[in-house]
């Protein structure tokens, strides 16, 4: 049910150094909206969406994320240029230094909490310099009740301080820009950027690290789904491979959008309260689920208004261009966001190089190799400099938010998988008939059918064949699904030009995994492409 009212319960922030009362505590997303427009923040487009530009940053900066190396995870954490180590002293001196500069901003403060199931909640404050980024967390966090605010154990803070510019040489960032988590202090400490994915980002790779090492609980980096039976489904996928899309179903209830955990009970529950989609190309026709979202309460980030309708096709700002909305605007969703008996699992891709099955199923083997890659692909116009397609491999399709070992995610997953007997698909929702520029983008209709009939039990009992050089099982034929779009192989018209393009994707894959061979055992080796 949305909320509404205000609370007006007044908050100190002393203990954290603010010694000034301008705080804003707990205000609903109305007022938050409001706020933002009077101050010229943002403006409300013709849905009653608010909508902001996040200034300079429009997407995370990777290379500016780090982890404090302390007792708590010098031994633990898989130290690189994933998860980039920061010095105790330097991260005490730079918090004093963005409290300082707080003492001088009115605040906006807000308490939540993660993960839907009771017996994992994480209890989090959120203390922004912004009015939208306090209300995007009132979306993405799970939202208590004042009962639970009066008894309100505090775990995790974030502070959130967009307007403060780190100094490199004195501060030990690499820029102005910085997103740091402190296990020991338990703080996730953002500056220099106004992306509020960093937000929701820091405390999802807060719980990548606190679930695994202390609760036996799998952190994924998937969107999940129920069954009127009470199966559950679990989506993986990177950015743009359309896990928030195939996961928004009207025959089955939504649990989340994007960050999950599965517990050692067989639980599957979502860690927020809200979905961050991109709406780049929305139309209510394709993606009615989200696009309905959009009306008063969501945020829309960087998109183009004009004359107050938003162009979802106008990327001049960005091509990650957002919105964040509570999942109660969507109308399908299972309360609490907690589900039980997992059956399927999907791997999404968006293969630009044309060259996966749109549909394959995995052997155990198979399921851990494709996890541990985490394999989709970039196009031209993502990023300055691509021009063609180019593989991107994120381990455990989420690699920037995993403070452990690739391998530990997939061990658990591979028990988790084999103790509740689930089925294991890949998905390639990218190009058929040719790579980017030649082939087309899958139909989204086709996908989803093969999704329902994989859930279904409708591919239990058709014949596959083996792709010979992915070693993928291949269904021949699926309900509502041209027999012919099942072989990638058979899309193209160059045939040739296919096996040449398989075997140089094939060759990518096994380049990345170079790095895990030492990890991983014979059945794991064996899932890998053949060629």
């Amino acid at each position: 049910m949305k909320d509404s009212t205000s609370i007006t319960k007044t908050i100190s922030l002393h203990s954290y150094g603010i010694t000034h009362d301008n705080v804003n505590y707990q205000l609903s997303p109305d007022e938050l909206h409001d706020i933002t427009i009077e101050k010229g923040m943002g403006q409300e487009a013709s849905s009653g969406a608010l909508a902001v530009n996040t200034g300079e940053f429009t997407g995370r900066s990777p290379m500016d994320r780090f982890i404090v190396k302390d007792d708590i995870t010098s031994d633990k954490v898989w130290w690189g240029n994933i998860n980039i180590p920061f010095e105790s002293e330097k991260f005490d001196q730079l918090y004093d230094k963005v409290i300082a500069y707080l003492n001088t901003k009115e605040l906006y403060v807000r308490d939540s909490y993660a993960c839907a199931d009771a017996d994992y909640k994480l209890n989090i404050r959120v203390i922004n310099e912004y009015p939208w980024s306090n209300m995007f967390a009132y979306n993405m966090f799970l939202r208590p009740t004042e009962d639970e605010l009066e008894d309100f154990d505090l775990e995790w803070t974030v502070v959130n301080a967009p307007g403060f510019m780190a100094n490199p040489e004195e501060d030990g960032t690499r820029q102005h820009n910085f997103a740091i988590l402190n296990f020991t202090r338990k703080i996730a400490l953002i500056g220099g950027t106004g992306y509020t994915g960093e937000i929701k980002k820091g405390i999802f790779s807060a719980l990548n690290f606190i679930l695994p090492v202390n609760k036996n609980t799998l952190p994924m980096h998937c969107s999940a789904n129920v069954g009127e039976a009470g199966d559950t489904a679990i989506f993986f996928g990177l950015s743009g491979t359309g896990k928030t899309t195939l996961s928004a179903d009207p025959e089955r209830k939504l649990i989340g959008d994007d960050e999950h955990g599965w517990t050692a009970e067989n639980k599957i529950f979502n860690f927020e309260g809200g979905c961050y989609a991109k709406v780049i190309n929305l139309s209510s026709e394709k993606e009615p689920d989200i696009y309905g979202a959009i009306k008063p309460g969501a945020i829309l980030e960087n998109v183009i208004i004009k004359d107050g309708e938003v162009d979802f096709d106008d990327t001049s700002i960005t091509q990650n261009t957002r919105v964040s909305y509570p999942i109660y605007h969507i109308n399908n969703i299972k309360e609490p966001s907690v589900g039980e008996n997992p059956k399927n699992i999907f791997f999404l891709t968006a293969d630009a190089f044309g060259v996966l099955p749109p549909i394959s199923k995995l052997t155990p083997g198979q399921a851990a190799y494709h996890f541990i890659s985490g394999y989709t692909a970039k196009v031209a116009g993502t990023e300055a400099g691509i021009t063609e397609p180019v593989p991107s491999f994120s381990a455990c399709f989420g690699a920037p938010f995993m403070p452990l070992h690739p391998t530990r995610y997939a061990e658990m997953l591979s028990h988790k998988m084999q103790e509740a007997n689930v089925n294991v698909w890949l998905i390639n929702t990218g190009w058929t008939g040719g790579p980017y520029g030649i082939g087309s983008r899958m139909k989204l209709k086709y996908t989803r059918e093969m999704i329902s009939s994989a859930l279904e039990g409708l591919l239990s009992d058709v014949e596959y064949q083996e792709h010979p050089i992915f070693g993928l099982q291949m269904p021949i034929s699926c309900p509502n699904v041209p027999n012919e779009v099942l072989n990638p192989r058979d899309t193209w018209k160059d045939k040739e030009a296919y096996d040449i393009k398989a075997k140089e994707l094939a060759l990518f894959f096994k380049n990345n995994f170079k790095k895990f061979e030492e990890y991983a055992n014979e059945e794991i080796m064996n899932g890998g492409p053949k060629a």
